[in-house]
C-alpha cells in the first residue's frame, strides 16, 4: 500500500538560501495612497510570501526570500504599482535543486 506524503510548500522554500543584497532591494512597492486590486493580490498569490498589507492599510513588500518567480511583475509592473529588476550578481535566491 502506498502512502501519500503531504508536503507543504513552507518545507521546500525553506531548503532554498538568500543572500540579501543589504540596502538594494530588487523589487520596490511606489507609493500609493490606496494599494490597487493587483497589488491586493500579490498580498495572496506570492509564493515566498514577500507582500504583506500593513497597518496603515499600504502594501510592502520584503524582497529577503524572493524566489524571483516574476508573478509580481505579471501582476503589476504594466500598471507601475511595482519597480522590479535583477539583483546584483551574487545575490538573490539560491536554489538547492537547480
Amino acid at each position: 500500500m502506498k502512502t501519500a506524503i503531504a508536503e507543504r510548500i513552507e518545507d521546500k522554500l525553506y531548503q532554498n538560501r538568500y543572500l540579501v543584497d543589504a540596502g538594494r532591494p530588487h523589487i520596490t512597492v511606489r507609493p500609493h495612497r490606496s494599494p490597487s486590486l493587483n497589488l491586493l493580490a500579490l498580498t495572496r498569490v506570492c509564493p515566498a510570501k514577500c507582500y504583506e498589507l500593513n497597518e496603515t492599510g499600504q502594501v510592502d513588500v520584503t524582497a529577503d526570500g524572493c524566489m524571483e518567480c516574476g508573478t509580481c511583475r505579471v501582476l503589476c509592473e504594466v500598471n507601475g504599482d511595482v519597480e522590479w529588476s535583477y539583483p546584483r550578481g551574487g545575490f538573490g535566491v539560491l536554489f538547492k535543486f537547480g
